[in-house]
């Protein structure tokens, strides 16, 4: 075989091995600490015996099968939602704000990264805060709805717990895992927690005042006891002084008696210092009692106020604020049942406008073709409105002679008594033809209806009289005759 033939089929070889060897590479994926590869598709069994959905891993490299699998990471970043819970309801039905910061991520435990892998590949860093916010505000209302206030405001170890423990859970479920919960500040629109916090105020500045009135009292009876031991040891140091004194100086009885007297002088003083001394002691033990019993009177006082404020936050809550609601409740029906009221007069008051606007159009249509009609008749007439008027006089005609033979269509002449003595009037006529005549006379004639109309009656419709009337008519309204 040709050499050269061999050293291209050895350099083709080397090509092929080099592009799989690089395929092999691009396909070989390693996994930063922070995130977690998700490797899809055909991924065998899981556990349990089932087909596994996906196959998480944290930390290390996997070989991804092309063609067969995929991949894709998901980020352990921490992500920080702020649930600012308002008007939450608590076990004694009081509302309370609990505004809190939850630190939650992926979990890498291997069940939770399975769930995170089938509910969470794919969405963003919000999309995931969403989803994680509706769950922490649920739980966060369920373990307040459990807790009494005094045990959320005082005992936050145990509160933290249960939202742990409730939020964790349900976390899980998505693959997600609570790093942190911190509760900033816990607030009730009632006042309860500020009527808690003046109560334990009071009762500690309460407990300090007595405090302070017992040492002082303690202090007042030691001052009291010095000073009686050093009026004593004066009294008994003048004595001795003096005793002295009178034995050095006494040589005969009135030295002994004078020393006697100044003895029992001494004696004497004594006695009313100790008992002034002891008078004011007990004086003021008996003063410092009475300014204890005030301070713990007036604690007590404070503490009835406070618990009094306590129980009037509490029916308040319990009283006002359904009633508030009830009350906001019926002012959003009116509001409503008025809304719907405007409404429907609304649309009844459009349905008329459309009903009068249809008529309106109707009428002006009918008035438009009538209106066509006469401008056509009067163009037919060779543009002589008169001419046009007449031909429409024509077409009415005979509606205009029945119209005035219904004027007299309704007498019932077999009816009508006429007095008639026979004897004929100026005319030659006797009364019963009076009485027809002027009967007939009262129906205007239709020479009379065109002039009330403005109009003239063609000469072919006038009577020979009617028409020499008017030829008369017409020459004395002409210039010839002025």
């Amino acid at each position: 075989m040709d050499p050269s033939l061999l050293i291209f089929v050895a350099l083709i070889g080397v090509v092929i091995l080099l592009v799989t060897l690089s395929a092999i590479l691009r396909r070989y994926k390693r996994c930063p600490s922070d995130r977690i590869l998700v490797i899809y598709g055909k991924t065998g069994k899981n556990a349990t015996g089932g087909i596994s959905s996906a196959r998480c891993i944290h930390g290390g490299a996997s070989f991804i099968w092309p063609v067969f699998q995929s991949y894709a990471f998901l980020d352990l970043t921490p992500i920080s939602i702020e649930c600012n819970l308002t008007n939450a309801l608590s076990k004694q039905n009081i509302r309370v704000d609990v505004p809190c910061r939850f630190t939650v991520g992926i979990s890498t435990e291997p069940e939770s990264m399975t769930n995170a892998a089938e509910r969470l590949l794919g969405l963003s860093t919000e999309e995931i805060r969403n989803i994680a916010t509706d769950i922490l505000f649920g739980q966060l209302r369920l373990v307040i709805a459990t807790m009494d206030i005094e045990e959320i405001n005082a005992d936050r170890d145990k509160f933290l717990a249960n939202v742990s423990a409730n939020v964790e859970a349900e976390l899980r479920k998505i693959g997600l895992k609570l790093i942190n919960v911190n509760v900033t500040d816990i607030r009730d629109e009632s006042g309860y927690i500020e009527a808690l916090g003046k109560e334990a105020a009071a009762k500690a500045i309460n407990d300090a005042k007595k405090s302070v009135a017992e040492q002082n009292r303690y202090g007042e009876i030691g001052k009291a006891e010095a000073d009686r031991d050093k009026d004593i040891r004066i009294a008994e140091t003048t004595r001795d002084t003096r005793i002295c004194t009178a034995d050095a100086n006494a040589k005969a009885v009135e030295g002994e008696n004078n020393s006697k007297i100044a003895i029992a002088n001494s004696d004497a003083l004594r006695r009313e210092k100790q008992a002034e001394a002891e008078r004011l002691a007990v004086a003021a033990e008996k003063v410092q009692a009475a300014k204890a019993l005030e301070e713990a009177y007036k604690s007590e006082r404070d503490a009835e106020l406070a618990r009094a404020e306590r129980e009037k936050a509490t029916q308040q809550a319990n009283v006002v604020v359904p009633a508030q609601i009830d009350k906001e409740r019926l002012i959003i029906e009116a509001e409503a049942e008025a809304e719907q009221i405007r409404r429907r007069a609304q649309g009844e008051a459009d349905a008329i406008f459309a009903k009068m606007d249809a008529q309106a159009r109707g009428t002006l249509e009918i008035l438009s073709k009538q209106a066509d009609g006469f401008a056509q008749m009067v163009r037919a007439a060779a543009n002589d409105p008169q001419k046009a008027v007449l031909m429409l006089i024509a077409d009415r005609l005979p509606e205009l002679v029945k119209t005035q033979v219904e004027a007299v269509k309704g007498i019932k002449i077999d009816k009508v008594t006429v007095w008639d003595n026979a004897a004929s009037g100026g005319n030659g006529a006797t009364s019963t033809a009076n009485f027809i005549s002027g009967m007939m006379k009262s129906v205007p004639p239709l020479d009379e209806l065109f002039k009330m109309a403005g109009m003239k009656l063609p000469s072919y419709l006038q009577g020979e009289a009617r028409q020499e009337g008017d030829a008369k008519e017409e020459e004395s309204q002409s210039p010839a005759a002025e």
